[in-house]
């Protein structure tokens, strides 16, 4: 059976999704072609034998819409022939994009593709794609929860009553993924995975200098009497300093077969291992991520000590604090360069981004397996494993 292998993996450096930030006079579309060019020069393939390009991006509106990844493509100066598509799977669209890639790639219907995200939440911010007074879920949907579901803050906050997580336990968890990104920035650690783009060389959110006694000072996030009556477990220690920011950015990685990489002169850098995707309660959406790690790693018949590098999506401090409760795994080996509350999350992009930065830990840490996996809203989750070549 054919194999699928990650054989390049670039991102753009990560902005702060606010008009002021880095990267937000950069259109969406040229933030992706940007990560396109850069995947092919640092590889040297021939554009014109990529099969198909599938991008992630969440809020597919305005300056997002119309099939973004189609024109990037078309922006960069690919061929006209090669197609593209745009998926959502929430937080983990561009994650879902390198499955669809590696699946393609095994199957047989494609040789070379490339899985890619964007999101620039400074011109496009969240909630964009539902207009104010519209249901983006349906009367079904409120039939059966018939109380209302509920924005992620408060699914994080949720998990952090649930799982007992103390305020400060979630803050020294985000103080340390800005120690790690600052360390990997400082050892040039990410050197090989960033494409510098006008002017722009480093991650804007990280901050070197943080603190607990920093983040201590900081107000609850989503504070909400109402959501306070309906829920008195919530402790409200869900803040923006143990919770990820908005951001910009791209990624992408090349996918093809271990066979086609060798008649291409193409490195491999880890191979694309198992796969699996799963649901779960809506309200505590964000826990996806326990049962998804429990499903890839029963497909790759492997156990969790098999696993040496996590990439855990941190999109709040709670949701990988619980998943560590659940699991059980070694939080040295989670994120072990940073993760979202550090680097950022830029939605469409973070998949993509998360691959990139764990590819390239694994070929510097000599690790032998891998496991990524991010929580998704309305209550999804993505997991994969890759494997050291």
């Amino acid at each position: 059976m054919r194999d699928a292998v990650i054989v390049e993996a670039v991102r753009t450096p990560i902005g702060k999704g606010r008009p002021n930030g880095s990267l937000a006079h950069v259109h969406p579309v040229e933030l992706l072609a940007h990560t396109l060019r850069t995947l092919v020069e640092r590889s040297g393939v021939d554009p014109a034998l990529i099969d198909d390009v599938i991008g992630g991006t969440v809020d597919q509106v305005g300056e997002q819409a119309m099939n973004t990844t189609r024109y990037a493509v078309l922006s960069v100066g690919f061929p006209e022939s090669v197609p593209a598509t745009t998926v959502d799977r929430q937080c983990g669209s561009s994650q879902q994009a390198v499955h669809f890639a590696a699946q393609g790639v095994i199957s047989g219907a494609y040789d070379l593709v490339v899985a890619c995200g964007v999101e620039s939440m400074s011109r496009v911010p969240m909630w964009s794609n539902v207009p104010a007074g519209k249901d983006p879920f349906g009367p079904g949907v409120a039939e059966r929860y018939p109380e209302g579901l509920i924005p992620q803050g408060i699914s994080a906050e949720l998990i952090a009553a649930k799982w007992s997580l103390s305020r400060e336990e979630m803050d020294a968890f985000a103080v340390e993924s800005h120690r790690k990104a600052a360390e990997a920035w400082e050892s040039g650690l990410f050197a090989d995975e960033v494409a510098p783009l006008d002017g722009v060389t480093r991650d804007e959110c990280v901050r070197p200098g943080s603190s607990t006694e920093v983040l201590a000072g900081l107000k609850p996030a989503y504070y909400d009497p109402a959501f306070g009556e309906r829920f008195p477990q919530i402790d409200w220690n869900v803040t923006a300093g143990n919770a990820s920011p908005v951001n910009d950015g791209a990624s992408a990685v090349l996918i093809t077969s271990s066979e086609t990489a060798a008649r291409l002169g193409l490195r491999p850098l880890a191979r694309l291992h198992s796969f699996a995707v799963t649901g779960s309660d809506p309200l505590l959406m964000l826990t996806g991520v326990v049962p998804a790690t429990e499903k890839v790693l029963r497909k790759a018949s492997l156990s969790l000590d098999d696993i040496d590098l996590f990439e855990v999506n941190e999109a709040f401090s709670s949701v990988v604090l619980a998943w560590r409760q659940e699991t059980g795994a070694d939080l040295s080996k989670v994120n072990v360069h940073g993760g979202a509350i550090a680097i950022g999350h830029p939605l469409g992009a973070s998949g993509t981004r998360l691959t990139t930065t764990l590819v390239h830990a694994m070929r510097a840490r000599g690790a032998r397996y891998a496991l990524q996996t991010m929580c998704e809203a309305g209550g999804l989750a993505n997991a994969m494993v890759l494997e050291g070549l």
